[in-house]
């Protein structure tokens, strides 16, 4: 495969880390704003709503751009937001930072699918894409344990500082070893949509929301969590992030293994089954730090364990329209994370953060539910639908 995909890897994680490097550092930036925790975890869900609606977006205004040149116009907006971060001193400067940093984020994950795809043999395409989205996930996940270490060690702005020099390399990587990729033909956004009219498709797209909802809203803020219920310092908080970390990444080469031997959906339903269970217990867990550790590692795998499988389960359902599938799941999570990012602080404000372990249980079984739903419906051919939107 191409050594270039592992280059649009790195791209990707950088851009992912942006996302959630805030959710460790909530505290820190609370008390140095002079803010709310419930106010500041709007950072998170405005950055992840704006990159979920904006990726297809701005990828349809800028079709007819050639694609190494709007790769680095993109890293150079990214940048900026990210300097602006360093900079800011208010909520609003930095809410306008995570805006730009979203944005241009955005469009940058889905060029590195484009590119990574176009860069490599037909038979190896698949495996690009999944090395680009591993970048993703892997930075979803090792981002907060980051920006956690950096910023009790140095601030909170140190991991933007960290994520300004990635993307200058980046840069350079990409403006020394990319080639020029002319530009195809852009699905637009109305077929796109179109195309969640099979109720299959449609809930489980729905169950990636619902699920990254639930987890989102007790992830987005297990650092108050931790100190809260178990009175752990930040270097002890660094070190729980650190593993959850590294379980969640392993987990989700373990699920992608479960997916190919057991099946995509006894894969599914297992793993969100278990993942309840796991969200609901936590708080009871809390008495035993060894216990608790046992029990948010499985939670952490499952985190991730399950997008190898919903990922293939997409390609089962709409093998036509698999690159659609991929690209909406993409949407669907990060609204799943603003959505849970905003329900947490909502939990948070009013009740107690022990609570929001207990109100992310309840968004995964209504992600069973839905799962269940998509699962037992007629099959329905969406190359059918594809044809009639063509036609």
């Amino acid at each position: 495969m191409n050594k270039r995909v592992y280059l649009l890897t790195i791209v990707s994680f950088v851009v992912g880390m942006v996302e959630l490097i805030i959710g460790g550092i909530l505290d820190l930036v609370a008390d140095d704003l002079k803010i709310s925790l419930g106010k500041t975890g709007l950072l998170i869900s405005v950055f992840s709503i704006v990159f979920a609606v904006m990726g297809p977006v701005l990828l349809s205004m800028t079709a007819k751009i050639e694609r190494k040149k709007l790769t680095l116009l993109s890293l150079v907006i990214f940048l900026v937001g990210n300097f602006i971060a360093v900079l800011s001193t208010t909520f609003s400067v930095l809410m306008a930072a995570r805006i730009i940093s979203a944005a241009s984020g955005s469009l940058l994950v889905v060029l590195c699918v484009t590119m990574a795809s176009n860069i490599v043999k037909q038979e190896y395409r698949a495996r690009a894409i999944g090395v680009v989205f591993m970048g993703i996930s892997a930075s979803l996940v090792l981002g907060v344990p980051i920006g956690l270490m950096l910023g009790n060690a140095f601030g909170w702005k140190a991991p933007f500082i960290l994520i300004i020099g990635l993307t200058v390399l980046a840069m350079a990587g990409v403006a020394l070893f990319m080639e020029k990729i002319q530009p195809k033909p852009a699905i637009s956004i109305r077929k796109q949509i179109k195309t969640l009219k099979d109720k299959r498709i449609l809930t489980a797209q729905l169950t990636s929301f619902l699920f990254l909802t639930g987890h989102l809203t007790l992830y987005g803020y297990l650092t108050p969590f931790l100190k809260t219920t178990l009175g752990l310092s930040g270097n002890w908080v660094s070190i729980v992030y650190l593993i959850f970390g590294v379980a969640a990444v392993a987990g989700g080469g373990l699920g992608g293994v479960a997916s190919d031997r057991f099946g995509t959906r006894p894969t599914i339903l297992i793993s969100i089954m278990v993942f309840a269970v796991a969200m609901f217990v936590i708080p009871y867990t809390t008495f035993s730090f060894p216990l608790f550790l046992i029990i948010m590692v499985i939670w952490s795998m499952l985190s991730w364990g399950i997008t190898p499988a919903q990922q293939s389960y997409l390609i089962e359902l709409a093998p036509e329209s698999s690159d659609i599938q991929q690209s909406l799941n993409n949407s669907a999570l990060h609204l799943g994370i603003a959505l849970g990012s905003s329900v947490g602080a909502y939990a948070i404000e009013q009740y107690t953060v022990e609570m929001n372990a207990t109100v992310g249980g309840m968004f995964i079984l209504l992600a069973l539910a839905s799962a269940v739903f998509s699962m037992t419906r007629d099959r329905r051919n969406v190359s059918s639908l594809l044809k009639k939107q063509a036609g």
